[in-house]
């Protein structure tokens, strides 16, 4: 049952009107442009907590049609505003109100805007989502981050070639990490997907990604899990896969991300964040592209 601390509802604005509108209905705002604080209308997201009524537990991302698609039949809410029009792209917000016991309601929302706010979320316990909120701009790259109501722990990874199967993976409790890992790359649109639970003994332990035989080899004789994916599909690059252990009991992964940003690599190694080095579009192209997790 939700109470008066977790999210019950998502707004965007894109207007002084709208502003005015979310304010009146006692929406909290989140005060960062996702615009840039360029001279344009802001945009702004708002989030309402209404004691009694169903929390949040799931928000996704769309910038394609075809990812879309999934997301609406498998019962997620959109809301219609476009979060990107300045870099010409059509970004949207969806939220669900699950009840499996992957779906952890949503207590709290922050937006990072640098390498160093995300760090210090990431370590504060925040869940990072996968979407590049100004997408396709040039620097400023800006996330939404989550904190739920309970500690909890990353039990399974997958990965997808194409959108036919979004539905049932939404529907079996998966978040989707709204990044083609073969961005700029050509290709087939490949994502990875995680579940969440809150039991310590079914968290994966540690993550790894292999570029060619030998490591692929080499992580399999360590008793890493490999994703059967190629994370590379349909690109003239290395096969590139990701692989996910969930032996030991010394750590716990509570969040996994894909780093797009090259100022964020060193921040990330830094900060002491575990960092998987090896460019998940090797080989081709695309853009450089590492999976951090802690």
């Amino acid at each position: 049952m939700a109470n008066e601390n977790l999210i019950t509802k998502l707004g965007v604005s894109t207007s002084k009107d709208e502003e005015e509108i979310l304010g009146a209905q006692d929406y909290q705002l989140i005060n960062v442009d996702l615009n840039g604080g360029s001279d344009k209308n802001r945009i702004l997201l708002w989030y309402k907590k209404e004691c009694g009524m169903r929390p949040v537990t799931r928000i996704q991302f769309s910038f394609l049609d075809e990812m879309s698609k999934g997301l609406d039949s498998a019962g997620y809410e959109k809301i219609d505003k476009n979060l990107n029009p300045v870099c010409g792209g059509k970004l949207y917000m969806w939220y669900f109100y699950g009840n499996s016991e992957f779906d952890i309601p949503i207590m709290n929302l922050e937006v990072s805007k640098d390498p160093k706010e995300e760090t210090a979320l990431l370590q504060d316990g925040w869940e990072r989502l996968g979407c590049e909120l100004n997408r396709g701009a040039e620097k400023n790259l800006i996330y939404l981050w989550v904190k739920r109501e309970k500690p909890s722990f990353i039990s399974e990874i997958a990965a997808t070639s194409d959108f036919s199967s979004d539905k049932q993976k939404f529907d079996l409790g998966f978040t989707r990490v709204d990044e083609n890992t073969n961005r700029g790359a050509g290709g087939n649109h490949v994502y990875l997907w995680y579940r969440r639970t809150t039991d310590k003994s079914k968290a994966l332990t540690a993550l790894n990604v292999s570029t060619d035989f030998q490591e692929n080899v080499r992580i399999h004789n360590e008793g890493f899990k490999k994703v059967s994916v190629n994370l590379n599909d349909g690109t003239t690059g290395n096969d590139v896969y990701a692989w996910h252990l969930n032996e030991g009991c010394e750590s716990q992964i509570k969040a996994m991300l894909l780093l797009v940003n090259s100022d964020a690599f060193g921040v990330y190694q830094k900060a002491g964040v575990n960092f998987v080095n090896k460019n998940l579009n090797e080989g081709n192209q695309g853009q450089k592209m590492y999976i951090a997790y802690q």
